[in-house]
C-alpha cells in the first residue's frame, strides 16, 4: 500500500430499529422509505466534495458503507457517491466498495440494484442462525431470511461476508460449533465472529443482561479459530477470518494506519499531510449534521493534529489486531519513531518472554494466546 492512497468510509446513522446491543451510532427511522434520501444524497455528496477538495492527489483503493444500515439507502444515493468518488480521485483498477446489509426481505430485494451502483462486496448482518437468538439479539429477520439473503447475495456479488455474535447468555461450545459451522458453508469467503459485549447506554446494559462467562469465552474463542482454520478461512485479524484474498482491503488498511475519509454523522477519518496526522470526527446527531452540512459543506466538529507519541501508539493498537502484526519499516515511516521508543521494555520483554508477544527482527505480533488478551497485553506494553 502506497502512502498516496486513501479510503473513504460513509456512515448512513438510520435502522428500521435500534437493536439491544448495539453501541454505534445508529437511529431507528423505521423502514425503507423513512427517511428524506435526496436531501440526504445532497449533503453526504457536498461533504464528500468537501474533503476530496483537498486529498484530489491521493488514489482511492476502497469505499465503504457503514451505519446504521447501509441497505436502507436508495441505490441511486449509493450510486451517485460512487460515481462522484470516481470524478474527484483516481480510482484503484479494482477499488473494493463494499456495503452492510441486514437480511430482511425488503433489503435483499435491493441487492442487484446496489451491484449496479457499484458495490462490489455485501457485508451482511446475519447475526446467528438460530430464531431464539435472533430474537434475542432483537433482530427483525429470522434464520430462514438470513440464510436466503445470503443465497441473493452470492448470486449478485463477487465478495461477500457474514457477520455473527457469539458468546450469548447461556450459549454452549457445541452450539456455536454447529452454528459457525454451518455458517462457513453458507458464506463462502469471510467471517466476521465478535464476542457478545454489553456496553453501558445499550437496552442491554440497562436490563443487567449478561454475556457468557469468562471460561466459556474463552473456550468459545479457541473453537472459532479451531473451525475457522480447518474451513481455510483463518483470522487475519482479532474478529476477522478470510480465505486468503478474500480480506477486507478497506478495514486492513485502517488497521495499518493507512488514511481515510470519514463522512456522515459522527464518521471519524485520518488525513496526514506534511508527515503531520490529524484526527477528523463529523457531528454525531443526524439532525444536527445535516444542518451543518447544508450551512457549511460540511459537520466537522473536531480536526486534531497527534503528536508523535499519539501517532506511534495508535499504529501500535491498531497493528497487533492484525495476525500478521507490525511492519517495523512501515511503522518507522508513518510514525517517525521506532517501536521501543513508545513501549516499555520490561513490559515487551515479560510479554515475548509469555508467549503473548514475539519479534523476529522485522516484524511484531501478537501470538495466538496474545490477541484474544490484546487489551491486557497492550497495558504492559505502553509506557
Amino acid at each position: 500500500m502506497s502512502e498516496a492512497e486513501i479510503g473513504l468510509y460513509v456512515h448512513w446513522p438510520f435502522c428500521e430499529s435500534k437493536c439491544p446491543y448495539c453501541d454505534f451510532n445508529s437511529h431507528a427511522a423505521g423502514a425503507v422509505g423513512a427517511v428524506d434520501q435526496k436531501r440526504w444524497r445532497h449533503a453526504l455528496l457536498a461533504e464528500l466534495g468537501h474533503y476530496a477538495a483537498e486529498t484530489t492527489d491521493r488514489t482511492l483503493t476502497s469505499i465503504f458503507f457503514g451505519g446504521g444500515t447501509p441497505s436502507l439507502m436508495d441505490a441511486e444515493t449509493v450510486g451517485a457517491l460512487v460515481e462522484a468518488a470516481h470524478r474527484h480521485w483516481t480510482c484503484a483498477d479494482d477499488i473494493e466498495i463494499t456495503l452492510e446489509s441486514n437480511p430482511s426481505s425488503a433489503e435483499a430485494q435491493r441487492f442487484a440494484a446496489y451491484r449496479d451502483a457499484g458495490v462490489n462486496r455485501l457485508s451482511l448482518g446475519v447475526q446467528s442462525l438460530n430464531d431464539a437468538a435472533l430474537r434475542f439479539l432483537g433482530r427483525v429477520h429470522d434464520a430462514g431470511q438470513a440464510m436466503e439473503a445470503l443465497e441473493r447475495a452470492r448470486a449478485a456479488f463477487p465478495r461477500v461476508s457474514i457477520d455473527l455474535i457469539y458468546a450469548r447468555p447461556g450459549q454452549t461450545v457445541a452450539e456455536w460449533r454447529e452454528e459457525l459451522t454451518e455458517a462457513i458453508a453458507r458464506a463462502g469467503e469471510h467471517v466476521s465472529t465478535y464476542q457478545l459485549t454489553i456496553e453501558p447506554g445499550t437496552a442491554f446494559h440497562r436490563e443487567g443482561v449478561c454475556p457468557a462467562d469468562g471460561d466459556t469465552g474463552a473456550d468459545l474463542w479457541d473453537v472459532t479459530q479451531e473451525i475457522t482454520s480447518k474451513a481455510g478461512l483463518p483470522a487475519y485479524e482479532i474478529s476477522n477470518h478470510a480465505r486468503p484474498g478474500a480480506e477486507c482491503r478497506h478495514n486492513i488498511a485502517v488497521w495499518q494506519g493507512m488514511d481515510y475519509i470519514g463522512i456522515g454523522p459522527g464518521a471519524r477519518g485520518r488525513l496526514t499531510t506534511g508527515g503531520v496526522t490529524e484526527t477528523t470526527r463529523q457531528t454525531r446527531m443526524p439532525d444536527k449534521w445535516l444542518a451543518a452540512v447544508v450551512a457549511a459543506g460540511h459537520a466537522t466538529i473536531e480536526r486534531t493534529s497527534l503528536d508523535v507519541a499519539e501517532r506511534a501508539e495508535e499504529l501500535l493498537m491498531l497493528g497487533l489486531r492484525l495476525t500478521d502484526g507490525i511492519d517495523r519499516e512501515r511503522f518507522l515511516t508513518r510514525s517517525a519513531v521506532a517501536i521501543e521508543d513508545i513501549v516499555d521494555p520490561d513490559g515487551f520483554a515479560r510479554m515475548i518472554d509469555g508467549g503473548f508477544i514475539e519479534d523476529d527482527g522485522k516484524r511484531v505480533r501478537a501470538t495466538a494466546d496474545g490477541r484474544p488478551r490484546l487489551d491486557a497485553v497492550l497495558r504492559q506494553l505502553l509506557i
